[in-house]
């Protein structure tokens, strides 16, 4: 089933976002908490795509797993910076044996070790690749507070307005954690004529190393009230674990409130913390 039809039949929809191994040993874990996350009963599982191989190569199988065996929708992470044409045909050709419909089509994060190649050099022009095949409903990703390398948002919107206009359905954003952050980007984009359904990237912060990474590559802000809570329990493990749920919480319960139609949960492989989101907003979701 298309994405685009779950934002059509429901007010708001819900999704996890899980990442493939990095090794075929590690199938068994992940698998495990994929099941754990499909028991949720989300409307979408989305599978991240590992630059340049690697968990890349496990992409499509644990799409395939999401959907086969759990009987929950996939969508399939597809990145270009690091590919050849021939490259992402073969990737496209794997879901499409997979019967896989939705994919979310990216650049990918470059760094020193990034091998790049010249056949792709931003999303749109995969977009334009994928939308050429007619099979997929294609998703992309979009910067509340503008991508880290783009001179200023108004730029970053023109280019989000480019990969829309080149066969986008569904937008997901990156995180963030200031509501107000993403109101004003959804005004923006509303007023350049982004009119597609806009799905609401929320990181739950459990871990404090691990957010610290995560801030490096997205640019995502921490506004002073997390910043606040996070330093009161930065102490005690278990006591910042509940407060960067609570957060999380509380950001989605005002993003629903205020007519968001998606919140996408980041849940780097940890069913317990979507377990505990969920239950809290069993009747709001």
């Amino acid at each position: 089933m298309h994405i685009s039809q779950y934002f059509a039949q429901n007010d708001c929809t819900v999704s996890f976002e899980v990442f493939p191994p990095k090794a075929d040993s590690g199938f068994a874990t992940v698998r495990s908490a994929v099941e754990k996350l499909s028991h949720l009963a989300p409307h979408y599982m989305s599978v991240t795509y590992g630059a340049g191989g690697g968990a890349s190569q496990n992409t499509a199988a644990i799409a395939a797993y999401v959907q086969d065996e759990l009987s929950t929708t996939a969508l399939a992470h597809l990145s270009c910076v690091s590919s050849t044409q021939d490259e992402v045909q073969s990737q496209l050709d794997a879901l499409s044996a997979a019967s896989i419909e939705n994919i979310l089509a990216l650049r990918g994060d470059i760094s020193e070790n990034t091998p790049i190649r010249n056949d792709y050099r931003y999303a749109c022009e995969l977009i334009e690749d994928i939308a050429a095949t007619g099979e997929f409903c294609i998703g992309a990703a979009c910067y509340p507070e503008g991508h880290p390398e783009s001179p200023s948002q108004s730029a970053d919107l023109i280019r989000l307005k480019e990969k829309v206009d080149c066969g986008v359905s569904f937008l997901c954003t990156q995180m963030f954690f200031d509501n107000n952050v993403l109101y004003r980007f959804l005004y923006k984009a509303l007023r350049i004529g982004i009119d597609i359904p806009v799905t609401a990237g929320i990181m739950p912060v459990t871990n404090a190393a691990q957010i610290r990474r995560m801030i490096a590559l997205s640019g995502a802000s921490m506004p002073p009230k997390l910043l606040a809570v996070l330093d009161r329990f930065a102490g005690s493990p278990n006591a910042f674990y509940q407060a960067g749920v609570a957060y999380a919480i509380g950001q989605i319960l005002d993003l629903v409130a205020n007519g968001v139609r998606g919140i996408h949960l980041y849940t780097m492989n940890k069913p317990d913390v979507a377990v505990a989101i969920m239950e809290s907003l069993s009747e709001i979701l």
